[in-house]
Formats: C-alpha cells, structure tokens, sequence
C-alpha cells in the first residue's frame, strides 16, 4: 500500500535478530509495532523495549557471544530511559542537530559515552569497552554493580575531594533491578570503544 511502511512483528525482528548475531557486528534499524495487520501479537513483556533499543541505539552493536535480549534492552534504558549520552558525549549532539536548541537530534556517534564533559573540577568518564579488556569503563560486571549501588569512585580519581562519584547519578540508577543494570553492561559491553573528543 502507497505510505505505509512494512512492519513486522516483534517476534520476527527477534528471529532476524538472532540470525544476524552470529555473522558479526549488527544494527538493527526500523519501525516495529505489532504484527504486519497492525494487531498487537502475544510478546514477551520486554519485547518492545529491547525492539526500539536496538532501532535507537546510534552506532553499531557487536553481538557476537552475546545476549541479544540483554542488549537491546540497555540500549532501550541508555538511549530511551536514561540520560547517559548528555553527559558522557562530548558534545552530546552533532552541529545543527542538538534537540535542545530547537533542531532535530542527532547523536555524536564518533565520540559517543567516551566521556570528557566537565563539572567543575571532574569528568565524566569514558564508559565505552576498553582497547585491552573490552570491558566497559575497564570494569568487571561485579564493580559496575558495586559503584551504581554505593556511589563510590571505582577509579578513585579525586579522593582529597569524596570518596564517592559527585556528579553521576547513583543513588538513582543504583535503584534499578539487578536484571536492568546487567542489560545496560551489555549493551555498554557491545558499543565500539570511542574516544573523547580532544
């Protein structure tokens, strides 16, 4: 039909999804909503959120030996439900394209979560997987937890200032569900590593 994009239901962009896995990186793009008819289909209760995570999520994402599911739900809590690029890209949006000046969004993908934006004496840190361990901001999945659950400052990089992170937001994200915090290291796990911005 003339102006109607195709959709396909949730199930078979999982299906497509999978497939895709194992040949290597992947971005999934696109509308999903329902079945082709329209209908809303019987789905998993996070369906829809891991589908639009991976049609938000603006660079590419390798999943090889990964949980596809995990993924694509972090990117939904990074890119929908979390404030994250604003303040660990720098700049957060392209020229000409920052949402919050009036234009039409575009994420700065070439330094996307590399971090360098400044509060006053500290920066935010750079959350992409590291070059040698591919682990993102160098963590294990056990200090991730540790740092959003207590605050404290994995890296240590001010402790004459606080022991604990100043500007990053636990005490909120340390609220989420274990299972949310697992799905966000894996997409952060997934990204390709960037660097800030000189």
């Amino acid at each position: 039909m003339q102006g109607t994009k195709f959709r396909m239901s949730t199930l078979k962009v999982l299906l497509v999804v999978i497939a895709l896995a194992g040949a290597g990186s992947l971005v999934v793009t696109g509308t999903v909503s329902g079945a082709p008819d329209g209908s809303q289909g019987p789905q998993r209760p996070d369906d829809a959120r891991i589908a639009k995570g991976f049609a938000i999520s603006p660079v590419p994402l390798d999943l090889r030996g990964r949980d596809f599911r995990l993924v694509g739900l972090g990117s939904y809590l990074v890119n929908a439900g979390g404030g994250c690029n604003d303040c660990h890209t720098n700049p957060s949006y392209t020229a000409g394209h920052d949402p919050f000046a009036g234009q039409p969004a575009q994420v700065n993908t070439e330094n996307y979560l590399a971090g360098g934006v400044e509060f006053g004496p500290f920066k935010s840190r750079n959350i992409t997987p590291d070059k040698t361990s591919g682990l993102p901001a160098d963590m294990t999945f056990e200090e991730f937890l540790h740092t959003l659950r207590t605050g404290e400052d994995h890296d240590k990089e001010h402790p004459l200032i606080s022991p604990l992170l100043q500007v990053m937001p636990g005490p909120v994200y340390g609220q989420l569900e274990e299972s949310d915090l697992r799905a966000i290291y894996a997409y952060l796990s997934s990204i390709p590593h960037a660097e800030p911005k000189p």
